[in-house]
């Protein structure tokens, strides 16, 4: 038996490092609705919809600043004028979405799983994997500066574990992180931040699985808004973040038909992204194994959620792994896929459907309209759907192999395992000899 550990060891290792190469497609839309982002993998592709063409990334400066490895995070911010990639390569990359040069590269400790931008533009967050949040003050007068190396200085930590979503509140003034042992916390986000942020106003606790995402519902009666919560539970949870108060809990596995669903079990329906309209009246989820989304209306009055329909995606196998709107058109984005799909020569295909019709909704009766949109009727259309996709026809069979490959590295990533001490041990020396070999 000890004869075989260091071979079971080594094959655990080596499924480990193929399902850590498999990264879900996400998408990111400019506020404005200027442009749209999908990473896939390494690459990075950005659509303009005003000039209806493709962007060349550092096109002005004639530099190449494309990531290595997996991108795993993407986001605009300051009311979009920035944009921020990061990922598995380590490395932080800032663009200036008028001309998307490359404002600045971060180097990082580890790889990073969240990134955030503060509404004013002085600061981009990042999160890593060992559980640490991280910031960089940008310089008003850097989209006039070559492309410069910035280095991050460290926040906050959640003390190894893995922080799956940062947000800023939508008044500055706090950050909340999320992370893989269930737990949501809320900081002051200090007038010094290279002080570290030390001021722990609240923590949301009742999730009884990682929790997956973030975002915020208010209105003009209640501009601190609310926050959502995603998690591996299957539900999606309402709460006042400055007291840590749990409003609601709405359980969207239980609601999913076994038809929807494919015969999933209740307790699969992790729930992978979540959307707000600008509005704050109607929270969009994409659940691993749903062939399509939930449409859930928040009622501030009541504080209360509640699912007015799924909005299915016919004729495909279609599972949403990203999410993205902006605020001031009537689309909700979606893509799916994924990078290095064991078993299939398409290394980085990614599929972008449109939904459209978000502010029509009138009640809770179902009565809305919202409506999937055809290919040709996607804004700047097919031309979009090659650059975003990758190519404009995608075999079926990639669908289902994509699910299955999101569900099982979020399973992986996120959801710890147990070890024996041997094996602890082993891979603890494991590590240890790659670090005396750099």
């Amino acid at each position: 038996m000890e004869d075989d550990e260091p071979m079971n060891a080594t094959e655990d290792n080596n499924k480990e490092a193929l399902e850590a190469e498999v990264a879900p497609a996400l998408i990111s839309v400019h506020p404005a609705h200027h442009s749209v982002a999908v990473a896939v993998g390494s690459d990075l592709r950005v659509f303009d919809l005003r000039e209806s063409g493709p962007v060349t990334l550092g096109a002005e400066s004639n530099e190449v600043f494309h990531h290595k490895e997996s991108i795993r995070a993407i986001r605009y911010g300051a009311k979009g004028k920035v944009f921020v990639s990061a990922g598995d390569d380590k490395v932080v990359k800032i663009w200036a979405t008028d001309s998307w040069r490359c404002l600045c590269s971060v180097p990082t400790e580890k790889k990073v799983s969240a990134v955030a931008i503060s509404d004013n533009g002085q600061f981009v967050c990042y999160a890593d994997k060992f559980g640490t949040v991280w910031f960089v003050e940008l310089d008003e007068s850097i989209e006039n500066q070559a492309s410069v190396q910035k280095k991050g200085s460290p926040l906050l930590s959640h003390y190894c574990s893995i922080i799956t979503s940062l947000e800023f509140s939508p008044d500055g003034q706090f950050i909340i992180t999320a992370d893989r042992d269930f737990k949501i916390r809320v900081t002051v986000f200090p007038k010094k931040p290279l002080n570290g942020a030390h001021e722990i106003q609240s923590y949301c606790l009742g999730h009884t699985e990682f929790v997956s995402c973030l975002a915020f519902v208010y209105s003009h009666d209640c501009p601190q808004g609310y926050l959502v919560s995603g998690s591996g539970d299957a539900t999606v949870r309402l709460w006042d973040f400055a007291s840590g108060l749990l409003l609601h809990t709405c359980a969207v596995g239980s609601q999913v038909g076994n038809k929807e669903a494919n015969g999933t079990e209740n307790n699969h329906f992790v729930v992978t992204d979540l959307c707000t309209t600008s509005d704050g009246s109607s929270v969009f989820v994409a659940v691993q194994s749903l062939p399509g989304i939930f449409l859930l209306s928040s009622d501030f009055s009541a504080k209360t959620l509640s699912v007015i329909r799924v909005v299915s995606i016919i004729e495909e196998d279609f599972i949403p792994t990203s999410l993205g709107t902006s605020l001031t058109s009537d689309f909700l984005w979606m893509v799916m896929g994924v990078s290095n799909l064991p078993g299939f020569n398409a290394s980085s295909l990614a599929r972008v459907r449109v939904i459209t019709g978000l502010t029509k909704h009138t009640s809770e009766s179902g009565d809305n309209h919202c409506n999937v949109l055809e290919d040709k009727q996607v804004p700047c259309g097919e031309q979009l759907l090659e650059h975003l996709q990758g190519s404009l026809s995608i075999d079926k069979d990639v669908f289902s192999a994509a699910a299955e490959a999101v569900k099982t590295s979020m399973r992986n990533l996120l959801i710890k395992k147990q070890y024996s001490t041997e094996r602890r041990e082993f891979r603890k020396r494991g590590r240890n000899d790659k670090k005396g070999k750099r």
